[in-house]
């Protein structure tokens, strides 16, 4: 509604991901028109319960300090990335479309395929940024790896990994395809600690769910 819309520019003036916070679920960010940025709001697509299919895996690589902020990071990619224009005029507009429209047919090949899409661009733009950033870890690239192999093995986009301004993945998949994943990624990010996995059930279903040793070696590269 109209308030929820202008609430949204006033917390996008503390953080820009923050306007999206205040609808439920999924938002897009405009840029908007106007020089003083009043228009720059956030958009809600569909509601919370759109696609009840839909999970995130929240794959945390590191909870340490990040060497160069997500504000600082974008000043300079602004000030020095000729690729991060190209991206702000030419690719996001149409994936913007793209993504918005897969999501409200829960086309998941679509969404997957461009949302690993956006996220190459946007770390692509941090390297050539000067000096270059590098958000993602060797641990970040091993996960975008397996996750190709996971699609690879089943024949289809099933899982798509996203990373913002930090090395920590957020891999979208659906409801069948969680525990096949979770254990196929778990031998390979061993850990003793009972919290590791912070839901239960599907921690226990991983444990217990054979993974296909045709898996585990493209799993393994």
């Amino acid at each position: 509604d109209e308030l929820a819309a202008r609430l949204s520019g006033v917390a996008r003036a503390g953080s820009g991901s923050a306007s999206r916070s205040m609808f439920g679920g999924f938002v897009a960010w405009r840029a908007g028109v106007r020089p003083d940025g009043a228009d720059s709001l956030a958009d809600p697509i569909a509601p919370h319960g759109h696609w009840p299919d839909l999970r995130a895996l929240l794959l945390i690589v590191s909870d340490e300090k990040k060497g160069t902020s997500s504000t600082a990071g974008m000043g300079t990619s602004v000030a020095t990335s000729t690729l991060l224009k190209y991206r702000v005029s030419d690719v996001v507009p149409a994936r913007m479309v793209a993504i918005e429209e897969a999501y409200r047919q829960k086309d998941f090949p679509s969404f997957g395929k461009i949302t690993m899409m956006d996220s190459n661009s946007f770390h692509a733009c941090c390297a050539d940024t000067y000096p270059p950033i590098f958000y993602m870890n060797d641990t970040s690239r091993q996960i975008v790896r397996m996750v190709h192999a996971y699609n690879d093995y089943v024949g289809e986009i099933a899982a798509a990994y996203t990373y913002d301004a930090g090395p920590n993945a957020v891999v979208y998949t659906t409801e069948g395809h969680v525990v096949p994943l979770l254990a196929a990624l778990l031998p390979h990010f061993p850990s003793c600690r009972d919290d590791y996995v912070s839901d239960a059930g599907v921690w226990e279903g991983a444990k217990q769910h054979h993974v296909d040793p045709a898996l585990e070696k493209a799993m393994a590269g």
